[in-house]
């Protein structure tokens, strides 16, 4: 293919301004077709469209965090309120139960120096289940006293205990929450940076595209000049048309066209594509190419770029740049300069054609597209691409 391509070289590549961001190139490998080394810049169109999406399920993941992180605080914060309130009830019978319990000791320290020893005890008592009531009483008192000692203390201990736990449990959760919210505003800081990448990348594709037009409009009005003036120098009304051509992909001549819409608008499709929406495209792609070789296969292209998620205006469009809608084609039902590809039905053809060109090219039409699909004559070729799109 590349030989068939030197009769266009020498020929000055259109488009003044550099594109902000195209695809890094690297070979396509599809049935034997090479694409043209370029230089890697930033992220193309679809690729911050894709980075746009992943971006919008984190922050819904973010925003679900941050606000499970919200309410466990909410949550351990009202744990909180609620044994503040117990403390102050706690705190309410401290008084009294401090004051027992220093009673209590004070009782069985009293208890402790007035009680006889256990010799004494046995000779004291009348009888033997005296000896065992008087041992049990005095038993009673200690323990009573111990356990109002023991009280005390335990109160304590579980009031620290408990102010401790829920401090803790605060401050994991508000780490928690801080680490939610950090990671929310990175998404949307994100967010705001891929938004501000498409609008640059929006404004310099439209700038190269009218760029692309105004050459080409330059170049038909250039041809039309040149007709009108004779051999001698002289205007001549009776001079032969000219019409301003450029070299194919696949070496073909074709005419230079201008689109009749400039902005040509890429169209979203997908495999989420209604069948009321593809059999739209079908239809408008047939009234395009009726009376081609192609004819009658809208419904294969529009189903084809639904697939593959490709604009279902590129591979008709494409064709009738490269070989008149099917009419010049220099391998079987290889319409679009596709390598050195052949095909043996147009629908294996226009599905081989869709799916390398969403794999190599991306989902949309733009100068960078043409630098590599049509180097030497990159901006002809675009342009005449967007006015065929501007026709379907």
């Amino acid at each position: 293919m590349r030989d068939r391509k030197t009769q266009g070289e020498g020929r000055r590549a259109r488009g003044a301004i550099g594109r902000a961001a195209t695809i890094a190139c690297s070979t396509l490998a599809l049935t034997g077709f090479a694409l043209a080394p370029a230089v890697a810049q930033a992220a193309t169109a679809d690729e911050l469209a894709s980075e746009a999406a992943s971006l919008n399920q984190q922050l819904q993941q973010a925003t679900q965090d941050y606000a499970s992180a919200q309410a466990e605080v909410e949550g351990i914060q009202s744990s909180i309120d609620q044994n503040e309130e117990d403390v102050a009830a706690l705190e309410a019978e401290l008084p009294e139960k401090r004051a027992r319990a220093a009673e209590s000791i004070r009782t069985l320290y009293k208890f402790q120096q007035g009680t006889p020893g256990l010799i004494e005890l046995i000779l004291s008592s009348e009888d033997f289940n005296d000896f065992i009531s008087t041992v049990t009483y005095i038993d009673a008192i200690h323990q009573r006293s111990t356990e109002q000692v023991t009280e005390l203390a335990t109160l304590s201990d579980e009031l620290a205990q408990k102010r401790a736990e829920l401090t803790s449990q605060r401050d994991e959760a508000l780490q928690r929450q801080q680490t939610a919210e950090q990671a929310l505003s990175s998404v949307r800081t994100a967010q705001a940076s891929v938004q501000a990448q498409a609008d640059e990348l929006a404004r310099q594709e439209e700038a190269e595209r009218q760029a692309a037009i105004a050459e080409a409009q330059q170049a038909v009005d250039a041809a039309a000049g040149a007709a009108e003036v004779s051999p001698d120098g002289t205007s001549s009304s009776d001079a032969a048309p000219s019409q301003a051509t450029f070299t194919t992909s696949s070496g073909n001549t074709a005419a230079v066209e201008v689109p009749s819409a400039p902005s040509a608008d890429n169209a979203a499709v997908s495999e989420n594509t209604t069948t009321s929406e593809q059999d739209g495209w079908a239809a408008r792609i047939d009234a395009y190419l009726a009376g081609s070789p192609l004819a009658g296969q809208g419904a294969t292209f529009a189903a084809a770029a639904a697939r593959y998620g490709v604009d279902p205006r590129i591979s008709p469009a494409i064709s009738a740049v490269e070989s008149s809608k099917g009419a010049v084609c220099f391998r079987p039902h290889n319409a679009w300069g596709w390598g050195s590809s052949s095909w043996s039905s147009w629908e294996e053809a226009i599905y081989a054609h869709v799916s390398g060109f969403a794999s190599g090219y991306g989902s949309t039409m733009s100068m960078a597209v043409a630098r590599k699909y049509c180097p030497p004559t990159a901006g002809e070729w675009y342009a005449s691409v967007l006015a065929e799109m501007s026709r379907i």
